[in-house]
């Protein structure tokens, strides 16, 4: 197992996978859950990209301490992540609260960046997401992660697959019955306090983005999408028919299908601006993606 201590000495954990010198493809995920939410999009990748998978503060083998976090403090963390494991940029991809923290690090450290993936999420919090997080929260503190589960599954997941994906509790976001309540509060609040004012700065991003929304997304509906792909010059709008928030497992073939050929564009785009002598194998690579 592997880990790195952040900037302020919190150990991070991570995992690499896939083909070693392909590009790099950094994984971030969502409110509670760890990198095994990330388990079929490594899988698709593996014959071709190099895929970096952390836990967030608070998630996995990560550590969790307590008392509220910070978005920014977990772009850090992301970073950490890429300078232990010897990796100068990456595509990055990030789900929901994992969007929010890719958007993060895509504006603060944009030479870090080939590309960027923002799977459902939001750039801002509106006022009756705010309470709905808050309802999580509270839920969770004074009854245990188990006392918010099944609330939380019908946002997640559609009501198609409800049924069928119940079993996969364990390990997906917020459902996550062990994770302790303390660092699924302490993430909410990382949440609710972020820094609204980074919307403005979206039109800041250079590289190729790519804004991936589910039709049946209620937690963060599609208006969250279109507002990100409005305010970045270089972003696509992608919209899933018939899936839900939790789409990379819900709909995970024509996710991975999706996001195989953005990878591909993308680092392609990203070669061609790069030296000539840089990233001449990782055309050959993601060429044949």
């Amino acid at each position: 197992m592997t880990y790195v201590r952040s900037t302020d000495g919190t150990r991070i954990h991570y995992t690499r996978s896939g083909r070693p010198g392909g590009p790099p493809v950094l994984f971030i995920q969502g409110l509670g859950a760890s990198k095994s939410g990330w388990a079929l999009q490594r899988l698709a990748t593996a014959p071709w990209y190099q895929a970096v998978a952390l836990d967030n503060r608070g998630a996995g083998r990560s550590d969790k301490p307590h008392g509220a976090y910070d978005l920014e403090q977990m772009a850090d963390d992301a970073i950490a992540v890429l300078d232990d494991a010897g990796i100068d940029t990456a595509h990055v991809v990030g789900a929901s609260m994992g969007g929010a923290i890719s958007q993060i690090l895509a504006v603060k450290y944009p030479e870090r960046t080939r590309s960027v993936t923002l799977a459902c999420t939001a750039a801002r919090n509106h006022a009756w997401r705010e309470e709905l997080l808050a309802s999580w929260r509270a839920n969770a503190v004074d009854g245990g992660m188990g006392a918010m589960s099944a609330e939380a599954m019908r946002w997640v997941i559609g009501p198609r697959s409800f049924r069928r994906l119940v079993p996969a509790t364990g390990w997906l976001g917020p459902l996550a019955l062990r994770r302790p309540s303390h660092a699924f509060a302490g993430q909410v609040d990382a949440l609710l306090a972020a820094d609204h004012t980074l919307v403005d700065r979206l039109g800041e991003i250079e590289v190729p983005v790519m804004v991936l929304v589910g039709n049946q997304d209620i937690l963060t509906p599609r208006g969250d999408s279109e507002e990100i792909a409005e305010r970045i010059p270089t972003a696509e709008l992608v919209v899933i028919s018939g899936a839900a928030h939790g789409f990379m497992i819900e709909h995970a073939s024509t996710f991975n299908r999706i996001l195989l050929d953005f990878l591909r564009r993308a680092e392609r785009a990203w070669v061609r601006s790069s030296e000539p002598s840089a990233g001449s194998s990782s055309t050959d690579l993601a060429a044949s993606a």
